[in-house]
Formats: structure tokens, C-alpha cells, sequence
């Protein structure tokens, strides 16, 4: 990017999942920020806010996306490599799909994913209950995850603050975790190539085998390039030389963003030159 700053944060979590914006402060949010665009990313779900694949409110453009989680074959994995992230749990990753129309289909599934978060909500909530002996306030609803759990805890008599939640009890090798029911890479891409106008997938250094994950990149429209890595990894160095690597291979459009779950965007995102190609993309006939 040229550093004069991003106009397009193409991946923000709202209320509707694990993040604390609401979707009204959107675009005064933006603004601040200095942004024109934003992706509206929230986990295995789609806003019922939006309407539209593209919508201008308050003099920004909002586009209707999701960030959804799949499974991949364990044949895909390279020889030697971690293949779970959990013992007995498939790989994992996020695609981001964006410019959503759902089809009937799409909606089908992110009903059942849902429901399957809402089961797996009560049963970590119970072993947390359990392991603690506290009693936990957490809303089991649609969007619900692990930080609305983790929260909890941290706003319980435990001694855990959030980040203890997951290190100690939920995170991936916790004694309270409890494993999603999610789709295949195959049948993800496949929804959202019939209902998105892009299909990318999210900060591709954050997977146990980053190569796999970005190998799988070859079947998808954009790799998300810009992103906030805050477990020192070099956003200069190797990994991200590995992905520029791919990105041209492939012929892969660069997304980016934030990856907001505050009320803070643009931390991460993409510059007016780097925005053109994706937005163009986005608008198509429009």
C-alpha cells in the first residue's frame, strides 16, 4: 500500500456475533477512521441488517459478508505438518465471502450452523459451571461463541479474565472446549461461490500449517493480505512473502482489515489503489 491510509476495512465483527459493534455505529465509526467502505464480517452469519449486497448508509458503503469456518480434508494436509487444532479435530479455516445475495440454500446451512453453536454454547457454559462452580451469564442465542463465554467468566467470581478463559479452560486444548460442527472447504466454497461476489480466505498466517491453508487459495478469488497479526509475526517477512507468492500464482484479488471486534476500525485495511481491483470487483454492474 502507498501509506496514505485505508479506505476499505473488510473484515468487522458486529453484536450479531462476538463483536461490540453495533451496526447503527457503523458508519460513524468508519468515518472516524477515514474509511469509505466496510466489510460487515460476522462469524458463520449474516447480518439481518443489511438487505442488500452493498448498502450506503450515512455516507458509507457497507458490504454484506460473513466469515466462515470449514474443515479440510486431512488428505490435503502436507506430510509432517500439524493437521488439527485440536488432537482428534480436523484442520480448520475461515473463508470470507463478501457482496452476499444468499441463496436458499446458503441460508439453510448457516441456520443449521447456528443451531449447532447454540448446542455447543449450553455444553461449554455447563462445563465451565462445572470446572468453576460459578454460574455464568450468557445469552445462548444465534452469533453465540466462545468470547460471549470467556467474558463471562472473566465478569464471574472465577479468577480467570478473559484471556484466562481461553489459556485455561476454552481454548482449542481446554478442558471445557467443545468442537462445531462445521462444513467442508469444498461445500463452503461452493456456497459461497453461488452467493458472493468474492470468496477469500481470512489472515492466512494465523493456521497451524499456513502453507496448506494458503495452498487451498487456488480454488478461491482473493487471499486476505492485510491483516493485524499480533503474535509477532513479520508482516514483512517470510509468511507474507508467501503470500504475495500465492496471490500472483493464483491470480488472487488482496483483501484486508481489521478484523474488528471493538468499536475501533481501520486499523488494518486497504489504501485507495489497493481498495480498486476489490471494489470493482464488488460493484460489478451496479
Amino acid at each position: 500500500m502507498d501509506g496514505s491510509g485505508p479506505v476499505a476495512d473488510l473484515h468487522v465483527h458486529t453484536t450479531v456475533s462476538d463483536g461490540k459493534l453495533e451496526l447503527e455505529s457503523v458508519p460513524s465509526a468508519a468515518r472516524r477512521a477515514g474509511l469509505s467502505w466496510v466489510g460487515i464480517t460476522d462469524h458463520d452469519r449474516l447480518h439481518p441488517g443489511l438487505s442488500a449486497p452493498i448498502e450506503r448508509r450515512d455516507g458509507i458503503r457497507l458490504v454484506r459478508g460473513i466469515e466462515l469456518r470449514v474443515e479440510v480434508d486431512p488428505d490435503r494436509l502436507t506430510e509432517g505438518a500439524p493437521d488439527t487444532d485440536r488432537p482428534g479435530e480436523p484442520f480448520r479455516v475461515d473463508l470470507l465471502g463478501y457482496g452476499i445475495e444468499p441463496t436458499e440454500e446458503l441460508r439453510r446451512e448457516l441456520d443449521r450452523i447456528q443451531e449447532d453453536r447454540i448446542e455447543r454454547g449450553r455444553k461449554i457454559v455447563r462445563r465451565v459451571e462445572n470446572e468453576l462452580g460459578v454460574e455464568l451469564d450468557v445469552p445462548i442465542e444465534r452469533g453465540v461463541g466462545r468470547p460471549h463465554v470467556a467474558r463471562a467468566i472473566a465478569e464471574s467470581d472465577a479468577t480467570l479474565d478473559y484471556e484466562g478463559a481461553f489459556d485455561e479452560l476454552i481454548g482449542d486444548n481446554g478442558p471445557c472446549f467443545v468442537a462445531r460442527n462445521v462444513p467442508s472447504f469444498e461445500r463452503g466454497v461452493q456456497l459461497l461461490g453461488e452467493a458472493s461476489r468474492i470468496v477469500g480466505l481470512a489472515h492466512p498466517l494465523r493456521y497451524d500449517d499456513p502453507k496448506v491453508a494458503l495452498e487451498l487459495t487456488a480454488e478461491l478469488d482473493a487471499v486476505e493480505v492485510y491483516y493485524p497479526y499480533a503474535d509477532g509475526t513479520d508482516p514483512e517477512g517470510e509468511g507474507a512473502a508467501a503470500v504475495e507468492d500465492v496471490r500472483r500464482r493464483h491470480g488472487l484479488l488482496a483483501t484486508g482489515g481489521s478484523d474488528a471486534h471493538g468499536t475501533s476500525l481501520g486499523a488494518t485495511g486497504l489504501d485507495a489503489d489497493a481498495f480498486a481491483p476489490v471494489r470493482d470487483r464488488l460493484l460489478g454492474d451496479a
